[in-house]
């Protein structure tokens, strides 16, 4: 029985190993994202679920039993009779994780690790340590079962302690490649680059603007989720060729200093700041730190560099007043703090599908219309255009070069759901601008509206007050909103009283379905065999579970 036991074990141990480099790895190894996780509901329960608490109380029992003398039959009885059962419910609990675990290898439903170099040596390793662990256990140990389930209960410590052992062999790597970027850059002598940052709208603007300036030079970008040292590092060695003329540089962070790496690293001449909220300031600390985090790009540019800042974002508009380099402001106001921005636009009208605006400098102005989806991607496009002219480029030729930006740039795409819903794909990130703005998109739509979303993550001491925010908008805005977590739902609830939590995708698929026949319109014809109507829409916004995703749209 015992080989058995210490074969689900093993079997339940390696999908263990498995998610927890894959959280770690979600969290970029930072230990600040990674205890910042178990702040929210779903952290908790990893670590304080009944099956853990039912494991820690048999190892409690078994020690117990340990150092409990006793020298009547009845009490030895009983005595023999805690360990036996113990034994058997340990059993129970192995050949059930072990079987599901075994379930999940073959359907490939579990979540696991990219296996870039760095998981496949701590796999090893890790499989390695717990081989070893688990036959000294055996060979050693009077009681194997104890040692077994002291184990199971420490492997996320276990797991964190050596990926910590092994973290001076990875910052040495890192730095490795960090120097061979730098090496590789400084050859690049006429090489352009463009730096763009912010807690929300830097992913988009990129975009939109290695689309415009495509048109007239060789651009790199970095790609998606590269905007760290070590993805913007890895992108100039195996992406950047001698033929690129503009490198296009997405810049993110979690503490102060980052970026000023970043800089160091790519020595930007232009930069972007789209504009600075509440986003991550679990990890940085403070407001001021996200603040002055944000402003090392501006501080990295040469004196003959150029400054943009969105004009619309106050902390960007305090940026813009002190910085004494060559500096543009853009904005969707005419004026601001009494003068007019260098790039401005007027009439901005959003539909379904586009949005259009004439946009405008002191010497120039056309007529804007992007394949994009709300009002919000104005002010990134705004940024885009105002690096574009000063590269030479003209109104209208940026405007035609806007005509070739396709939706999913923006962080949103429209899917067709099943029975004729429409689906919002939301799910790329979430911040709280963001989230505000994507309802405001969802007025646009006729039909009946609903939300489905986490609550944000990282937002520290401003949490509170953000999802009060998020809730009064989406009870301004939506039918309905299911929210899958649970950390800020009374928060969000105060403003939106349609809000449910629910976590399971099975249920918030039959929770949809439910709500959309229970609201269809009597007078439609029977012969319509979906449930919605034209313009019923549902909005996916930031992590939804990968499972709905799945069950609400319709593979092309």
């Amino acid at each position: 029985m015992i080989l058995i036991l210490s074969f689900l074990w093993f079997i339940r141990e390696t999908k263990a190993i498995l998610f927890w480099l894959y959280l770690w790895q979600l969290k970029e190894y930072r230990i600040s994202r990674f205890l910042a996780h178990f702040q929210t509901e779903k952290g908790k329960k990893l670590v304080f679920n009944k099956l853990v608490i039912f494991k820690v109380f048999l190892l409690v029992v078994w020690i117990a039993m340990e150092y409990i003398s006793v020298g009547f039959g009845f009490f030895d009885m009983v005595h023999d009779f805690i360990l036996i059962f113990s034994v058997v419910m340990l059993f129970v609990v192995y050949f059930f994780e072990g079987i599901k675990a075994a379930s999940n290898y073959i359907s490939g439903k579990f979540l696991k690790p990219v296996f870039t170099r760095k998981i496949q040596f701590l796999v090893f390793i890790l499989l390695a340590f717990t081989i070893a662990s688990l036959l000294f256990m055996m060979l050693s140990f009077k009681r194997p079962l104890v040692g077994l389930l002291a184990f199971d209960i420490l492997t996320p410590l276990i797991i964190s302690v050596i990926i910590f052992i092994f973290q001076p062999l990875t910052v040495l790597g890192r730095n490795q490649i960090i120097k061979k970027a730098k090496r590789k850059r400084a050859e690049f002598k006429d090489l352009l680059v463009v730096g763009i940052t912010g807690s929300y709208g830097k992913t988009s603007t990129k975009e939109f603007l290695a689309t415009i300036l495509a048109e007239k030079f060789n651009v790199l970008k970095t790609k998606e989720h590269q905007n760290t040292e070590i993805g913007v590092s890895q992108c100039i060695l195996n992406d950047l060729k001698p033929e690129h003329e503009i490198f296009i540089c997405e810049m993110g962070a979690y503490k102060r200093g980052e970026i000023k790496l970043l800089g160091d690293i790519t020595k930007p001449k232009i930069g972007i700041l789209t504009g600075i909220n509440e986003q991550h300031l679990a990890t940085f600390g403070s407001q001021e730190n996200i603040i002055k985090a944000k402003y090392e790009l501006i501080e990295s540019l040469p004196e003959d560099g150029l400054a943009i800042f969105n004009g619309d974002n106050k902390y960007c508009l305090e940026f813009y007043k002190k910085t004494m380099i060559k500096k543009r402001l853009y904005g969707l106001q005419s004026l601001i703090s009494g003068k007019p921005p260098d790039i401005w636009a007027h009439n901005v009208k959003a539909e379904k599908d586009f949005i259009t605006f004439k946009a405008y400098s002191k010497d120039d102005s056309a007529d804007f219309k992007v394949n994009v989806f709300g009002a919000q991607n104005v002010l990134n496009i705004l940024g885009a255009v105002a690096v574009a002219k000063e590269l030479g480029m003209g109104f209208e030729e940026i405007a035609r070069a806007c005509q070739k930006i396709e939706p999913g740039q923006s962080g949103m795409q429209l899917k067709k759901g099943i029975n004729g819903l429409n689906i919002i794909d939301a799910s790329y990130s979430a911040n709280p601008t963001g989230v505000i703005s994507h309802l405001e998109y969802l007025k646009i739509w006729g039909g009946k509206k609903v939300i489905v979303m986490p609550c944000l993550i990282e937002l520290g001491s401003s949490s509170i007050e953000v999802h009060k925010r998020i809730g009064q908008k989406i009870g301004e805005v939506c039918d309905l909103s299911i929210i899958t977590t649970k950390e800020r739902f009374k928060e969000i609830k105060e403003g939106a009283l349609n809000a449910l939590f629910i976590e399971n995708p099975k249920e918030i698929l039959e929770k949809i379905r439910t709500f959309f026949r229970k609201n269809l319109d009597s007078s439609s014809s029977s012969e319509f065999k979906g449930f919605c109507q034209e313009g019923d829409v549902v909005l996916l916004e930031s992590r939804v579970p990968r499972e709905l995703m799945k069950q609400l749209t319709i593979s092309n």
